[in-house]
């Protein structure tokens, strides 16, 4: 038995040689249970036992405090009713394995019904790139939370996985407890998260009828928006599909903090590789060039992302489309692997400079050039968001009163800033007919034609 063998270990991936828990992994019939501890944050990860001596490896972004073990090395892992609890947050193993090399993930996975625990709405909160979402509430307390449901296949495993690895994090979704459960002798995995009730980033943006939004307010949400990528890359993890439909608001109001989630496309990346991912997963708006050829790529196309999101933020449509309605036409294919784009006036004639510059960084072509999520972090418009100029932003608006005219472009532009407004009467916002974006006009042409 230990207790409080070290505190604070610096970041970084570290070999933590137990010599109490040799026996234990030897015999693959006991297990030693660590409890983590941050004052910022609940960390998770995997373990790994490499070698006969059986070292433990962690990777961690953050610090830890304590590790304690379970009543002595001799507990059985079936034996324990609960994972261990504390403070920050809860850790257990999964199910023991005797295989030599063999990884286990610090996910607490529930093999009794999640209905004990939680009943189930038949509201769908939505549906993510491996599962739908539905609304559950907490039988003990009463809170709502969302349940995602999975077929229990790796594919979902690696999903939840890596989600739960990271959930800890304050811009990224939280999960609380994940069940195994089989329904219609289907083996499903029941992810229970927060339930984010502020609804998506651009959807709160568009119910800005009555006031600006400003330059500022940019800054900060890609500030947020960064936080929680940063964490991901400091675990070598790629999202893979950052757009803002992934993008959610814990609660309405100002006090919502913005979140990422679905990390159905997310992969954790050899260090040893330095382009390890090779499958087009991807939505066309957010999609980097490399991802759209048939080289291998890395975690940097998620830097493209961010920049497609922060372009559209600051004028309300995105800087490469498909002007004939389809999800990705050659024409936007190549200009995507071209980096052809523009600033066109009026709407990005009150950006500042420094906007353009970062996005400019953002949406290189060559990855090696691309700005890191470090790089981003310390950009002036970033690291100094509260010092950037609250300036009424321009968007590409469809009014309501034109709402039935132009569902198509509507469509095309999901969830831009369609219809904000500016409350500065000094400002003009142009209507839908004075617009020259070329989006705009190209559908006009063709709604026209009919």
């Amino acid at each position: 038995m230990f207790s409080k063998p070290f505190c604070q270990l610096q970041c970084g991936e570290w070999i933590l040689k137990i010599k109490l828990a040799i026996n234990s992994f030897e015999s693959g019939k006991d297990f030693l249970a660590i409890f983590f501890r941050s004052p910022e944050e609940a960390v998770t990860g995997r373990i790994y036992r490499s070698n006969r001596n059986s070292d433990i490896n962690y990777n961690w972004s953050r610090i830890f405090c304590s590790i304690f073990p379970v009543g002595s090395a001799k507990t059985n892992i079936r034996e324990m009713d609960n994972p261990i609890a504390g403070e920050y947050g809860v850790l257990s193993f999964a199910p023991k394995t005797t295989t030599a090399n063999a990884s286990q993930t610090l996910i607490p996975i529930h093999t009794h019904s999640v209905t004990d625990d939680y009943r189930i709405s038949r509201q769908v909160l939505g549906v993510g790139i491996n599962g739908k979402v539905v609304e559950c509430e907490s039988r003990k307390s009463g809170e709502k939370f969302a349940l995602k449901v999975l077929r229990d296949v790796p594919k979902a495993r690696r999903e939840v996985e890596l989600h739960y690895t990271v959930s800890h994090h304050r811009n990224i979704v939280r999960i609380l407890d994940v069940y195994e459960n089989t329904y219609n002798q289907v083996k499903c995995l029941l992810v229970v998260m927060e339930c984010m009730q502020g609804g998506e980033l651009f959807t709160r943006i568009q119910q800005r009828a009555q006031s600006a939004f400003t330059e500022r307010e940019a800054a900060q949400i890609m500030s947020e928006i960064c936080s929680a990528v940063a964490h991901l890359h400091s675990l070598n993890i790629a999202h893979r599909d950052i757009k803002p439909e992934n993008l959610l608001y814990s609660c309405d109001g100002p006090s919502g903090v913005l979140k990422l989630t679905d990390f159905g496309f997310a992969k954790h990346l050899d260090s040893a590789d330095t382009k390890p991912l090779e499958t087009p997963c991807y939505t066309p708006y957010y999609a980097a060039p490399e991802v759209l050829g048939p080289e291998k790529y890395d975690k940097s196309c998620d830097m493209w992302s961010i920049g497609v999101i922060m372009y559209i933020l600051l004028c309300g449509f995105p800087p490469f489309f498909s002007a004939n309605g389809l999800p990705m036409s050659p024409g936007m294919k190549n200009r995507i692997r071209t980096g052809k784009y523009a600033f066109p006036s009026p709407e990005w004639d009150r950006v500042s400079e420094a906007a353009k510059d970062l996005i400019r960084k953002l949406l290189r072509t060559d990855p090696s050039e691309r700005f890191t999520i470090e790089q981003t972090m310390k950009h002036k418009w970033i690291i100094h968001y509260q010092r950037v100029p609250e300036t009424p932003l321009f968007t590409a608006s469809v009014l309501e009163e034109e709402k039935s005219q132009w569902l198509e472009v509507q469509d095309e532009m999901e969830m831009t800033l369609a219809t904000m407004r500016v409350g500065n009467e000094d400002i003009h916002i142009k209507s839908l007919k004075d617009s020259n974006n070329r989006l705009l006009n190209k559908r006009r042409n063709k709604i026209n034609k009919r």
